[in-house]
């Protein structure tokens, strides 16, 4: 059982109030809220091994469910009712007296905590954010006004979620590998089931349907030693152990279903998924900005929206060319010995998910950030890897992407083919929430 640390949580509370301010009579909320928010609930993704596409589900739903209380009483922002597929008009709660800032973070957590199968894990983080916002000046009358605003909007933004029907994925048949030449198997050490095989059947936010970035087929599998697949294989077969590759790969490897040896048992190591990695780049990047409540949480719900598409979009290519993994593809046809840097995840090779995710929350930040933005990415310094500077998104993107290949647990084209769906995801959901 992963146990969750309590130094991020100290740090998020001594933030909230020395961030909190009084303007024009009002208590503000720190934006950095937003980021804590999602971080615990990172946290909760890993407590429970969550898949990525399922956790991306989980942060958009959470953030619309913050984002709408926004859109309700900031003029400058306006609903998702009329711009996303089928969302619902929300019903502004009569209530007296609250912050709508404060009723906005409860909506996010009252969301988190239903969807979540170990939500319950957020009610800590919510009681003391209740405290410390009584601390700093918060009446009783507008606390409870803000929780019953906060549930109300939840309970709308649950019932929306519903209506995606992911919950069917579960009655469909389960998927068997096929034992065709050429086809995805499981790989070791876990030999896990395929994830989300049904994932493109739920309901997106901004794409007509899960195939509107149709990618172009993947290089055709083949055992001809002179085919164009045998030379995707050697080009992975050859990039083996190079210090700086190995790097990149381990930064950016987000794979909640790793496992080591331990003797005689396998152990899960503790990891976040590539949704949860941008989330905490959305996160560094609105605290360098500066950016207001309002405008943080518009931010980060942009990029969640993209992540759910993006892995819609990308899904609906994996299970329909269902193709094999380098691992399994270079140990029957090249060398029985080798084994990828990185572990294999458990779904078909092309796209690459990470590619086309990372892509397309890179031309989303970009929009809100521009073309240069540096930062240094710290995401994963609490799991004990070093920070990495970018000069922009998409160069992380890029890099993040080129990190499959190093890591050997993806063929090149799946890669360059994924950022270009990335791109196209991206910048369609841009295109969209300009509405």
């Amino acid at each position: 059982m992963v146990k969750f640390s309590k130094k991020p949580l100290i740090l998020a509370f001594i933030c909230i109030l020395a961030g909190c301010k009084k303007s024009e009579n009002k208590t503000e909320i720190d934006p950095a809220v937003i980021g804590q928010v999602t971080m615990q609930m990172t946290d909760v993704m890993v407590h429970d091994v969550t898949n990525p596409p399922l956790g991306a589900r989980f942060f958009a739903y959470t953030c619309l469910a913050g984002y709408e209380v926004v859109a309700q009483n900031d003029a400058a922002y306006k609903t998702m009712h009329g711009v996303l597929n089928e969302f619902p008009e929300i019903t502004k709660p009569a209530v007296a007296e609250y912050s709508y800032q404060l009723a906005s973070v409860i909506a996010m957590l009252e969301t988190a905590k239903k969807m979540q199968p170990s939500g319950v894990l957020l009610q800590k983080f919510q009681d003391k954010l209740i405290d410390s916002c009584r601390t700093i000046g918060f009446t009783d009358e507008v606390i409870a006004g803000s929780q019953e605003y906060g549930l109300a909007v939840s309970k709308q933004i649950l019932k929306y979620a519903k209506s995606d029907k992911y919950n069917r994925t579960s009655n469909f048949p389960r998927y068997e590998p096929t034992g065709k030449a050429g086809d995805w198997y499981p790989t070791p050490p876990g030999y896990f089931p395929p994830v989300e095989p049904y994932f493109k059947t739920i309901r997106p936010f901004t794409l007509d349907s899960s195939s509107q970035f149709r990618p172009d087929e993947p290089v055709a599998f083949s055992e001809d030693k002179n085919s164009a697949f045998f030379n995707l294989m050697k080009q992975n077969y050859d990039d083996t152990n190079q210090p700086e590759h190995n790097v990149i790969a381990a930064f950016w490897d987000c794979n909640p279903f790793a496992l080591e040896n331990k003797g005689h048992l396998l152990v899960g190591m503790k990891k976040i998924s590539p949704g949860s990695h941008w989330m905490g780049i959305t996160d560094i990047a609105c605290r360098q900005a500066k950016t207001d409540f309002s405008k943080t949480l518009l931010i980060n719900t942009s990029v969640t929206i993209g992540l759910m598409d993006g892995f819609m979009a990308c899904w609906d290519e994996k299970y329909r060319s269902n193709r094999i993994r380098p691992e399994t593809a270079i140990r029957k046809y090249i060398d029985p010995t080798w084994k990828p840097f990185l572990q294999t995840p458990p779904f078909p090779e092309y796209l690459s998910g990470h590619s086309v995710i990372s892509t397309a929350s890179a031309v989303i930040l970009t929009h809100y950030f521009g073309d240069n933005y540096a930062y240094t990415d710290t995401v994963e310094e609490r799991f004990n890897l070093k920070a990495r500077k970018f000069d922009s998104f998409l160069a992380a993107a890029q890099e993040s992407g080129m990190s499959r290949f190093y890591g050997g647990i993806h063929f090149m084209d799946a890669i360059e083919n994924g950022q270009k769906q990335g791109v196209q995801v991206g910048e369609w959901v841009v295109k969209t929430l300009k509405k």
